[in-house]
């Protein structure tokens, strides 16, 4: 006998709804998301797509109606609850378009609980288009079956950073000058934590200085080898997840 088809299909869009989502509800679709699916997809009256709202979890719509800018589509079921997310940030400081943009991508797909950009003295880039890196964040997660985004802050100082530090937060900084291997560092090390990473010249002698006096703070290492700002931010969000985050159970 041929098997069963998946239900919903695997193939169903799915698209991200920045509102609290319901049973029952009914939402017209517009704008980009409306020409996704009725000009990419070519969805049709009856077709079923995938929403989720970063609240309440997955739904499975069902397009109700269709014209050639919008579209409704009513909400019929539940599929998944919200997962739960480990309580990790990521601290970084802001690299070159492109560049920062893979960074609050990979964040989304990795399972970063909140995207911090911190302001550095060897920073390249002061301003960012945060429109730009939560479209970034919304498409990886799309795609890649999330139903939870990362929260992304407001540009801070790194001395700012320091002051407020949450004492019960371990902050894991990535020392270019060395530090404890970070999976030594992780062994009896749990709860909240941070990692910050600096920009593409490093932290300055001051600012490395004020990082360790911080009673949170730990020096690590990535390894023997000199890594890309973006590389040694997705490196140790995996060393982290492997040993303490949600990769681990």
């Amino acid at each position: 006998m041929p098997a069963t088809p998946a239900w919903p299909p695997h193939s169903a869009p799915r698209l991200f709804i920045d509102q609290p989502l319901a049973d029952g509800m009914e939402l017209r679709i517009e704008g980009g998301q409306a020409h996704y699916l009725l000009s990419v997809m070519r969805v049709k009256i009856g077709a079923v797509v995938k929403l989720f709202d970063d609240r309440t979890g997955e739904w499975l719509g069902e397009v109700a109606a269709a014209a050639k800018r919008d579209l409704i589509v009513r909400i019929v079921a539940r599929l998944r609850e919200r997962e739960g997310v480990p309580d990790l940030w990521l601290c970084a400081a802001p690299i070159k378009r492109g560049r920062i943009d893979w960074v609050a991508e990979k964040a989304s797909e990795l399972g970063v609980a909140r995207l911090v950009p911190v302001a550095t003295r060897r920073a390249v880039v002061d301003k960012l288009n945060y429109d730009r890196l939560r479209a970034h964040m919304i498409e990886a997660a799309e795609q890649c079956e999330r139903t939870a985004l990362p929260e992304l802050a407001e540009l801070v100082p790194l001395d700012a950073l320091l002051r407020d530090w949450p004492a019960e937060r371990a902050l894991f900084f990535a020392d270019e000058e060395g530090g404890t291997p970070m999976l030594e560092a992780l062994r009896d090390r749990t709860g909240p934590a941070a990692i910050l990473i600096g920009p593409e010249g490093g932290f300055d002698p001051a600012e490395r200085e004020a990082i360790r006096a911080c009673p949170a703070a730990v020096a690590v290492s990535l390894g023997p080898r000199i890594l890309r700002a973006e590389t040694a931010a997705l490196a140790a969000v995996s060393i982290w997840m492997a040993a303490a985050g949600d990769w681990a159970f």
